[in-house]
């Protein structure tokens, strides 16, 4: 199974993901990036960091399935990762799925919803990017939620929303959901 999760910047998809890496045996999709590594990632756990030269040699030898930009970065990931047989998880930016289910029609998606937007924003401080990458991210956040809450097209290309409300009962709902996935994939 692919599964994305998707949500604003700073909702626990990080979180989340890791919980599937070490409660139900998933891997991480790796994204690869021309984004420069932040303070304590490292290079090939979550994030290929990589030169633009290096991301055109990979496209130049056919690996890459999808890509896009943000902020002023480029992301891609490769048709090895996005059409493995494992079980497999990664983040999603909302505003890349209609692309993205064109070159993964068996992708699911699971959109996370802050229960209060405020607290996203508290997480997305609390990294200490650097200003005006940290004014960015909030902008988007604002950007992000307005269009979630009132583009009926955008929100039915997602197969399941949950609500996080940074607790036990948020995690174990989505642990639920996900077992509930794996079981019927497998039948």
């Amino acid at each position: 199974m692919l599964l994305a999760l998707a949500g604003v910047t700073g909702v626990g998809k990080s979180y989340y993901k890791d919980q599937l890496v070490e409660k139900l045996g998933f891997e991480k999709v790796k994204i690869i990036t021309t984004r420069a590594p932040r303070e304590g990632e490292k290079n090939n756990e979550d994030k290929i960091f990589v030169s633009p030269r290096e991301l055109q040699d990979l496209r130049d030898t056919g690996k890459i399935a999808f890509e896009f930009d943000l902020l002023g970065n480029t992301y891609a990931y490769t048709y090895e990762d996005l059409h493995s047989d494992k079980n497999t998880v990664f983040e999603l930016h909302y505003d890349t799925i209609f692309d993205f289910k064109k070159v993964c029609p068996h992708l699911c998606v699971i959109y996370l919803f802050p229960k209060d937007i405020e607290l996203a924003k508290d997480k997305t401080r609390q990294r200490h990017l650097a200003p005006l990458v940290e004014q960015d991210r909030l902008l988007e956040i604002d950007e992000h939620y307005k269009r979630i809450t009132t583009d009926e097209h955008l929100r039915n290309q997602f197969d399941y929303f949950l609500y996080n409300d940074y607790d036990q009962t948020s995690e174990e709902a989505f642990l639920t959901l996900v077992r509930k996935l794996i079981e019927e994939k497998d039948i």
